[in-house]
């Protein structure tokens, strides 16, 4: 994949976009066609469709939904792309809670430049919390 700091930014940069233009296929596009993500400790979406219906729960749950770029970090052969989601869960039969967590995504990347695979973190009970009683 990115072989410059560069190339890595521009890639998470474009990535974030996606999630905030909501369309869960363009954040599936950045996927190699069997890339995986996990979240926390669910079963992996394996290929595009999947991680498609993942990011189409988020955009789902939160109409609002804004995500933030806050950092880049190398942990091995991996990168860490640390991040921010706001946003109100106002779906049918949603808490109309405001949540902001932070969390981030460990990316491994196959030879086509895409992602191979990503295991994303974040405080699932912080976020229960949230859509309980709201940020703040």
């Amino acid at each position: 994949m990115a072989t410059t700091l560069d190339q890595l930014r521009n890639f998470a940069t474009r990535y974030t976009a996606a999630w905030c233009r909501g369309n869960p296929e363009a954040v599936a596009a950045f996927f190699s066609p069997n890339g995986s993500l996990k979240i926390n400790d669910g079963t992996p979406c394996v290929g595009r469709a999947a991680i498609a219906a993942a990011a189409q729960s988020f955009m789902t749950n939160f109409p609002d939904l804004q995500v933030f770029f806050d950092a880049l970090k190398q942990n091995g052969s991996r990168n860490e792309y640390h991040w921010t989601l706001t946003g109100t869960n106002a779906a049918p039969g949603g808490t109309g809670k405001e949540v902001r967590i932070s969390g981030f995504e460990s990316w491994k990347f196959s030879p086509d430049g895409l992602i191979e695979e990503s295991l994303g973190h974040f405080d699932a009970a912080e976020y229960a919390r949230q859509l309980a009683h709201g940020h703040g």
